[in-house]
């Protein structure tokens, strides 16, 4: 893979040391381009807008700005480029906010970087990644929902659910199942209706206490 080739990386991290490790590891990396870093929202806003990268690294904990926030304006602005979080944060709230804000990742500060690099690579490539440990609390902190085993849920519904498991997000399961973007986020907002979750991670995470998921889905 050519420089050109690589997937450009924008760090934004409150703190310069922190941010600037993250950097010197991303430039590291042949498939990875590291082309800069933000230390606030407002900063993190205009060189996201200068720079156009193709995936970014975002700590929600900014000294200006509510970080989940900017990543629904990026979503706005920049639907291209993808977001992946990256907290010291244990917040289970947290993780629905931020895929509720489009991000494509939720990763732990005190997690492996190669999961970090990892995550990166899956962002850019459509999927999504939640760390272990914060799927873990997540799924304790899910209350059970009564209803039909089933889910109420059409053909159609079960299978967006199962690639939605896959960790693809709305746009990669629209182009696997050949559908409109539009289409397949209505058949996204009938899944979360349907088991009463505000967010894809956190139907996901309903799904899987009510045995709906099924394993090894591709």
């Amino acid at each position: 893979m050519t420089n050109g080739d690589a997937i450009s990386v924008l760090v934004v991290d409150g703190h310069q040391t922190f941010a600037e490790l993250l950097g010197h590891a991303l430039a590291g990396q042949p498939d990875l381009k590291y082309v800069g870093h933000a230390l606030t929202g407002a900063e993190a806003l205009r060189l996201a807008a200068e720079l156009r990268p193709d995936v970014i690294l975002l700590d929600p904990d900014l000294s200006d700005a509510d970080g989940i926030a900017i990543a629904e304006l990026l979503r706005v602005r920049q639907p291209d480029t993808r977001v992946v979080i990256l907290t010291a944060s244990d917040e289970s709230a947290l993780v629905g906010r931020a895929t509720a804000a489009g991000a494509a990742g939720f990763l732990s500060k005190n997690g492996a970087l190669g999961d970090v690099l990892n995550a990166l690579r899956t962002a850019h490539g459509g999927g999504m990644t939640v760390s272990t440990d914060i799927l873990a609390r997540l799924l304790r902190s899910t209350s059970p929902v009564v209803g039909p085993r089933g889910g109420g849920l059409t053909a159609r519904e079960d299978e967006v659910l199962q690639l939605m498991a896959a960790g693809l997000d709305a746009r990669a399961i629209a182009r696997r199942l050949g559908i409109s973007l539009h289409t397949c986020r209505g058949y996204v907002k009938a899944v979360l209706a349907k088991l009463g979750a505000h967010s894809q991670l956190e139907a996901v995470a309903i799904a899987t206490r009510r045995g709906l998921v099924r394993p090894n889905r591709q």
